[in-house]
């Protein structure tokens, strides 16, 4: 045998990332067992940032507990306060203005925007490509401030309410001439960085080849939203969900379940948004935008699933005298935490931030539960 190698020494640690780490947007705490530099297992813990949302909407009155819902997280308020609505519209049979639809349509898909710029912006900061960052956040600036026009805050918009939106998200011929301008100038901008990104050679061999996570392995841990459709399974729930039907959209994949994979998943997944905004601009009914002519009564738990930006959102909870009971809420996240541990196994240490962060992690969004230890 090779005395090199009858002499060589495995030096196996424990290296603890967290709970507050320099290219992390949110506290974790990631436990990193390594073998010579190589992750060999991977621990992630969330509840830094628990909040008990759910506690807090237990006996609150329906439409308050769904303006709180909004509160949960401040990258897709408006996935949560649909789909709180939804969940309450389809217990008491509410049926919503067509119109109505549309602007929630189009809500939602500016927020995939922004949500999407965003894990793209974050993405190459983690990179060290700072360049790229700040032209990311520069096109996410016209999507921030369309959200801005319709909703009156950049940020948690409030549109949507039980049986439609709020008045104040009534669209006009300005608004709709400013939204249909603010796509063309988003889609602009995508196709010139999406050209510059893929044409790197230094960008693209850092992020081919680390992180793969593959198509069985992605449905084994129940991964949901980009993170599996770049895994190659095409499940985009939207093409479920009745409010959808009117659009045409292609359901975004890729192969390689890599990095580069999910970044170019985000990447492409934007133009399908930017595809839809602007046929819900072109043809947006007439109409009302809210339906009051309903009636509060008691129900069973009902549950409400949407795709949101990072996956399937889950909404449920009953009704007792207007007020919500038994309120569960689990978040895209939770379901692709065991992915972000996969995907460090068998890379450097210093591919594992990457591997976490290409799953677009939303940990506030999720530190909701609690564990209760008798002692």
């Amino acid at each position: 045998m090779d005395d090199n190698k009858q002499n060589r020494t495995v030096i196996e640690a424990e290296i603890p990332m967290g709970p507050v780490h320099p290219a992390a947007l949110e506290p974790y705490r990631l436990r990193l067992f390594v073998e010579d530099e190589i992750v060999r297992d991977a621990e992630m813990t969330v509840g830094v940032n628990h909040r008990g949302v759910e506690r807090i909407m237990e006996g609150l009155p329906v439409e308050k507990a769904n303006s709180l819902t909004e509160k949960i997280c401040g990258i897709c308020s408006n996935s949560h306060i649909w789909n709180s609505c939804r969940t309450a519209e389809i217990a008491l049979g509410i049926e919503v203005p067509e119109r109505a639809n549309y602007i929630r349509i189009i809500m939602e898909e500016l927020e995939r925007l922004h949500s999407h710029l965003l894990y793209l912006a974050h993405g190459n900061e983690v990179l060290g490509h700072e360049t790229f960052s700040m032209r990311l956040f520069y096109i996410r600036e016209t999507v921030m401030d369309l959200l801005g026009m319709i909703g009156g805050n950049r940020v948690q918009y409030g549109s949507a309410v039980l049986g439609g939106v709020r008045p104040r998200c009534q669209l006009d011929e300005m608004r709709l001439q400013k939204i249909s301008e603010g796509m063309d100038l988003i889609e602009e901008k995508l196709v010139a960085f999406a050209d510059r990104f893929v044409s790197d050679p230094m960008v693209m061999s850092r992020i081919t080849g680390v992180g793969v996570i593959s198509s069985k392995d992605a449905l084994r841990l129940a991964c949901s939203g980009p993170t599996l459709r770049a895994t190659g399974v095409a499940k985009d729930l939207r093409k479920d969900m009745p409010e959808y039907d009117p659009f045409e959209f292609d359901v975004i994949t890729q192969d390689d379940g890599d990095v580069k994979s999910q970044l170019l998943m985000r990447v492409f997944e934007n133009f399908e948004a930017i595809k839809i905004i602007r046929q819900a601009v072109r043809d947006l009914p007439e109409g009302p935008i809210t339906n009051r002519s309903w009636e509060m009564q008691d129900t069973p738990i009902t549950k409400s699933y949407i795709e949101v930006p990072r996956g399937t959102l889950y909404h449920s909870y009953a009704l007792e005298d207007g007020r919500v009971r038994n309120c569960v809420i689990r978040t895209p996240s939770m379901a692709n935490i065991g992915a972000m541990q996969y995907a460090c196994i068998g890379h450097h240490i210093t591919d594992a931030q990457l591997s976490v962060v290409q799953c677009d992690p939303c940990f506030t969004c999720t530190d909701r539960a609690i564990e209760i230890i008798k002692i």
